[in-house]
């Protein structure tokens, strides 16, 4: 029975039940020229949408402030199993706001300030990008004059982990003159290359031509809901694209062969599939980041732990803080490892947690770190099995 009085009850730790991070939302930028902006409106002013169905978007009063490649983008991302996705519309002066983007400054922060605050969106795109010119210089160097901006997104993925663009290959660009601009484009700022993917060529519905990204994204989001909550595990490749009917260039299995040894995914056509993405590389000439499904488990990994550990913000940086650091994390590994994220033939076989006094020394403590070193090996992507085929009777 109570009594009148001051009671007291003892707990360790507070309560914690943080959320399962999303793979599948998808996030697309798309641009209004000057002539273009709504009335009032200013450089660096931006609409923003959120639809879980294509319909929402056409009921919108502002659904003509998106450009067309953003709209057809969307079509193709909910077509393809889509389930939420952010549209942006930026307003800018002319094309030279997105030749030399800044993101901390100029018509795109806000842009870029609002991308920040929403941990959600997981894949992102600009299909407007890829219709910008593209050119071959003296040198005989070809430049898309969505280079910068796409490194600009390239180094925002990466700042927010759990983040991966989306590329379509420039319009009209085709055979060595692509290969020459994604070799050097590939070379340029490697350090976040493994946060997009490319993909070639443009796809086709009837006579309508349009970069695939849309579509791409929609697929991604596809294969991670059907095996949701960790579909992020599986590669996104040799699944049929919906709601195209053919690709602006059809690649014969050389030609397939050789853009996808360059790093590029391509689509091709399948009887009774139809359109198929052939691929499952990034951007990365850094063989730990060669396939998507990789860079993808590890990013999601990285920020799941992050908003699992949210909560020792402030908390009295002591051993005891640690077991139970080092042990939640455990626990979440345990859980990567049964979805089939992440290698090993037992649990903790290949992955470890450290957090304690080794990595915690008194100068890192009286600084207010506390530091956390996870060690893990992704799954792998299977991109060839080799057969080998022998007629005879054994031995033979």
């Amino acid at each position: 029975m109570s009594r009148p009085g001051i009671s007291v009850e003892h707990r360790s730790l507070p309560a914690r039940q943080p959320g399962v991070v999303r793979c599948d939302v998808g996030g697309l930028i798309g641009f209004m020229r000057r002539m273009e902006w709504p009335e009032g409106a200013s450089a660096g002013d931006f609409v923003e949408v959120t639809i879980r169905r294509y319909r929402e978007l056409e009921e919108h009063p502002q659904e003509l402030l998106f450009d067309g490649p953003s709209r057809r983008a969307a079509r193709c991302f909910f077509e393809n199993g889509g389930d939420e996705l952010f549209l942006f519309s930026v307003c800018i002066e002319d094309d030279g706001d997105i030749r030399a983007p800044n993101p901390d400054d100029g018509p795109l922060k806000p842009l870029f300030d609002r991308l920040r605050a929403e941990d959600d969106i997981a894949l992102l795109a600009c299909p407007s990008a890829a219709y910008l010119r593209c050119e071959v210089l003296r040198s005989g160097a070809v430049r898309s004059d969505a280079d910068e901006l796409y490194e600009v997104l390239l180094q925002h993925c990466q700042q927010m982990t759990n983040r991966f663009l989306i590329v379509d290959a420039p319009h009209g660009l085709h055979g060595d003159l692509l290969l020459r601009w994604f070799h050097d484009f590939q070379r340029r700022k490697p350090e976040h290359k493994a946060f997009g993917a490319l993909y070639y060529p443009w796809l086709r519905k009837g006579d309508a031509v349009f970069p695939p990204s849309g579509a791409v994204m929609g697929a991604f989001a596809r294969v991670e809901l059907e095996r949701r909550p960790w579909g992020v595990g599986w590669p996104p490749a040799n699944i049929p694209l919906f709601g195209v009917t053919h690709s602006d260039v059809e690649l014969d299995w050389t030609e397939v062969g050789l853009v996808g040894e360059s790093g590029i995914n391509p689509f091709v056509i399948q009887p009774g599939r139809g359109v198929v993405i052939w691929g499952a590389r990034t951007m990365s000439l850094d063989p730990r980041w060669l396939f998507i499904n990789c860079r993808r488990v590890v990013s999601a990994v990285t920020e799941q732990l992050r908003r699992d550990n949210e909560w020792a913000v402030f908390e009295v940086n002591d051993p005891a803080l640690w077991k139970v650091i080092e042990r939640d994390c455990m626990v979440r590994l345990d859980e990567f490892w049964t979805a089939g994220l992440l290698s090993g033939a037992r649990p903790g076989s290949e992955f470890s947690v450290e957090c304690n006094e080794v990595n915690n020394p008194m100068v890192a403590r009286d600084s207010g770190q506390l530091n956390v070193y996870v060690r893990l090996r992704p799954v792998g992507t299977t991109e060839r099995i080799f057969i080998d085929l022998r007629l005879g009777s054994p031995g033979s």
